[in-house]
């Protein structure tokens, strides 16, 4: 099985003026292909810098970072664009719907970026919205949805690409314990399916679901199993 994300010694410091910020430090770990993985620790552990590197939205200031087996230390934005949009979804915490857009419209978003034709955009969509349980609510427009199918909508905003990797940023923290237990077991039915699955969490009972944790303490790979 090949690894779908690889990090090796990476690191991300910021000059904050005369002082440097290790807000990752020399981290090492592997992600094989259709894994499901929870990066857990406490606020300002590293765990936003290292999905921001994972999700191709920055690069390291030294050591590697490996997506899909491309090495993204050396790319410039417009590389870092174009793997990002070939290879991860993102699902939000607060969702980032666009409010006057259909759920339907909200869905395509990703295919309009990625220059697909209108009526291949519209079957992505419907097909997305139907694998996670919302094919008869797509003219709805957010306002009209739950927490928890919003954030279905926004889960099947990011398949609509067919990515090898979900990344998902405290995917429940704004949902009640019901609504949350049902997006996990989402999550479980994409993994079956094969897409690599990553969460960013601090809350312990959501890495508990998980088969395996990666932790991060101030910037550091604490434990990795």
């Amino acid at each position: 099985m090949s690894d779908a994300i690889v990090l090796v010694a990476a690191s991300r410091h910021y000059a904050m003026g005369d002082v440097v910020v290790k807000a990752l430090d020399g981290v090492s770990f592997a992600v094989a292909s259709g894994e499901k993985v929870a990066i857990m620790g406490p606020s300002g552990s590293g765990k936003t810098t290292c999905m921001h590197l994972i999700g191709c939205l920055d690069r390291p200031s030294s050591g590697r970072v490996l997506v899909g087996g491309e090495d993204t230390a050396e790319m410039g934005e417009a590389e870092l664009a174009s793997l990002r949009n070939r290879t991860v979804g993102f699902v939000f915490q607060q969702f980032h719907l666009l409010p006057r857009l259909t759920i339907a419209e909200n869905a395509e978003v990703p295919l309009v970026y990625a220059g697909v034709a209108p009526r291949e955009r519209r079957r992505r969509a419907k097909e997305a919205l139907e694998r996670v349980g919302l094919g008869d609510r797509r003219s709805h427009r957010p306002t009209e949805l739950s927490g928890g199918q919003r954030q279905r909508a926004a889960i099947a905003r990011a398949l609509v690409n067919d990515p090898a990797i979900l990344l998902a940023d405290e995917p429940t923290g704004a949902l009640d314990s019901a609504t949350g237990a049902s997006i996990l077991q989402l999550f479980d039915e994409i993994n079956r399916a094969g897409t690599t699955i990553v969460v960013v969490t601090h809350d312990r009972s959501i890495g508990d679901a998980f088969p395996r944790v990666i932790r991060l303490r101030d910037g550091r790979l604490e434990e990795s199993c």
